[in-house]
């Protein structure tokens, strides 16, 4: 979860918004980029990925046959 507040955190700062800011224009609630950008795991996935497709990302779940050995 690190990598992906690190990744949020300075990619909103690369275009100079707020987090209030960021929030209203990913159309999510300002605790989630709050939460996104603290590395806090309790996350949904849904509003996650309204924040990532700010930046052209997206996350997906692994399937467990691709991780295999």
């Amino acid at each position: 979860m690190k990598r992906l507040a690190e990744f949020v955190k300075e990619r909103r700062k690369e275009v100079n918004l707020t987090q209030e800011e960021f929030a209203e224009r990913a159309g999510v609630a300002l605790t989630v980029v709050r939460k996104i950008e603290q590395g806090k795991t309790n996350l949904n996935m849904d509003k996650v990925n309204l924040v990532l497709r700010m930046f052209g990302h997206e996350l997906v779940p692994a399937d467990s046959k691709e991780l295999e050995l």
